[in-house]
């Protein structure tokens, strides 16, 4: 995997992150606060799913001409 799909895959989790919280937030002002919490346990989890992508795009190489398979 190369640093562009590293980086497409951090922003598709972070999008999903962003979508729980504010599921989350809806839930805790609604009357399905029971949900609110582990709604915001799983946008964290997105959260950090997409912090690790971020970090493996951030030490992997650009792909060029001279990289095996690119």
């Amino acid at each position: 995997m190369d640093r562009i799909a590293h980086l497409a895959l951090a922003d598709a989790a972070l999008t999903k992150a962003e979508n729980l919280a504010g599921d989350a937030e809806t839930a805790a002002k609604g009357d399905a606060r029971h949900k609110a919490e582990p709604l915001a346990a799983v946008g964290a989890l997105w959260a950090s799913i997409a912090r690790t992508h971020a970090s493996i795009a951030r030490v992997t190489p650009e792909a060029d001409d001279t990289t095996p398979g690119a």
